[in-house]
This record gives structure tokens, sequence and C-alpha cells, in this order.
């Protein structure tokens, strides 16, 4: 399955502003999850399903504007299921995914009901082309252009290829690009490597595991250098982008300080060398005096 990048995006919201709503059934869960990770590249809101009975619960609890729909369930088939969509909802389009692909197969589904057919094997941008094509017909959604993603202080323009970083602007690679994108279309949330090998290099890379560590410290190099980082490892896990942590606060100034409170030291005394102690001086005697004589 191949995904091409997306250029000149239109992005399709509800008039309130609020995002597509997307029920995904199907009870293979690596392809369940493929698909929600594309669809939520697109900016829509993704519910999946494994059968019928999860199926029915969800379209009354998330009210989808677009279904898609695999034929071949463990509870029940894809025809049945429909049937029970369209009485809750009579005018939400279902795309249909099947494994079956000959025509009276797809005669069948679209004749119960189904608005589309994909079949198996696909490429996920075509089952979000057909999806975005039934949901402008369907009328529930509007088109607005959105090409600017924004994280904090980084912000790349989808249209122009631009990326810049507190107004100053980043040069990348157009892998490094399209990885960046893909980080910015999923702020916060922790992607794998093999959601990101899929996204960026296609699904079926036959390049060496570590190309995604290697772009990620592209990324850094050129995005986080010199400044307070925005891309994050998980280990074990994968890798997020999310802004800047605010700046810590500035170190207090002298005067700002508080007190230090020290133990009085006791003064020291001036220095005195020791006195060594003299003997006893003995009294001098006075000797008698001779009497002068004169010649």
């Amino acid at each position: 399955m191949t995904m091409a990048s997306p250029h000149g995006r239109t992005q399709l919201l509800h008039d309130d502003g609020s995002p597509v709503r997307v029920l995904v059934v199907d009870d293979e869960a690596p392809l369940a999850d493929l698909l929600t990770l594309a669809l939520r590249y697109e900016g829509w809101e993704v519910r999946t399903a494994a059968d019928g009975a999860e199926a029915a619960t969800a379209a009354r609890d998330f009210r989808p504007d677009a279904v898609v729909l695999d034929m071949m369930l463990p509870d029940v088939d894809g025809l049945t299921v429909l049937g029970r969509l369209r009485r809750a909802q009579p005018d939400v389009p279902v795309l249909f995914l099947t494994a079956k692909d000959s025509v009276e197969d797809r005669i069948a589904g679209l004749t119960a009901g189904g608005d589309d057919y994909v079949t198996k094997p696909f490429s996920l941008e075509e089952v979000v082309a057909r999806l975005r094509g039934l949901l402008r017909r369907s009328r529930a959604v509007a088109p607005r252009s959105e090409s600017v993603l924004r994280v904090g202080d980084l912000v790349l323009d989808e249209d122009s290829h631009e990326v810049s970083r507190g107004g100053t602007e980043i040069h990348l690679t157009a892998t490094e690009f399209e990885l960046l994108r893909f980080l910015m279309r999923n702020p916060r949330r922790v992607l794998s490597k093999p959601q990101i090998l899929d996204r960026v290099w296609s699904y079926d890379f036959g390049g060496q595991a570590n190309v995604v560590e290697l772009y990620i410290s592209y990324l850094r190099r050129k995005i986080d250098a010199g400044r307070e980082p925005m891309i994050h490892t998980r280990r074990g896990v994968g890798y997020l982008i999310k802004p800047a942590q605010s700046a810590q606060p500035p170190e207090p100034r002298q005067s700002d300080q508080p007190p230090v409170l020290r133990p009085r030291q006791p003064q020291s005394q001036p220095y005195r060398p020791a006195q060594v102690a003299q003997p006893p001086q003995r009294p001098q005697q006075s000797r008698p005096t001779r009497p002068t004589r004169f010649a």
C-alpha cells in the first residue's frame, strides 16, 4: 500500500469548524491501524470497529460522516451492517473494502446501498481520495483551505514548502520535509518507526529500519540546534513533536536573594609568639672599693 505526498491540501470541516468523523469497520487490526493513521493525517476524527456489533454501537454514539466498511466480518457480512447503518443514518456515505473483485460482488455491494467500492490490496491514497469525493457530495462538510501547520514557534507551509522556527527560515530536503510534516500533522502523538516508514517511505519500503533514526537526527540538527528541543524520543515506542517547554525562570538577582544565616564564628586573637621562660638572673654583688693611693 502506498500513499503519495499530499500537496496543496484542502481540509474538509463541518460548518462549525469541527473535523470530519469517519468510522472504519474492519477485523484486520493492522489494516485498520493503517487506515486510521492515513485518515487522521487528513485531520479527521476516526473510530474503529472490528465486527458488526461494534459497528452498530459506534455508529449510534459516534455519528460518522462517512463509513469505511469491510464486506467480510467475523459475525455478520458487510451488507447486513450496511442495512443497519442505513436505518440509523440514511444519508451517510459508505465505502466498501473487500478482497472480492468480481463484477457480481461489486454490483451486489452497490445495489445494496454502498456508495463506492475498493478492492484489496488497495492504495491508501485511493481510499482517502474516494472518501473525500463522497464527503464533498454528501454536503455534510465544507472545504476550507488549510496549508500552514504550526507547533509552538515551528511553522510549516505545505504549499510553499517553507519551514521556519521563531521566524528563522530552515532549509530541508524533500524527505526531511515529509517527515516533519507527518510529525506536525500528529502533534504530541507518539509515532512508531513502522508508521513513519509507511507514511514517509511507503508501505513496501525495503531499506534499513534505522533510516528513521537517521532522518530524525537530521531534523534535530536543523530544528532543535541551539534551541529548546521539540522532537522527542520515547524509547522502544517511537517519536513525537510538541511545543518547546516554557523557558526556565531567570536566576534571582543578588539583591533579591534572601540573606543566608551563618553561625557566628569566634573572633580570632592576634598571633603572639609563645614566650620562653628565662632562667632567673643572679643578683650582682658589689665589689669593695679600694682606697686611692698617692705617690
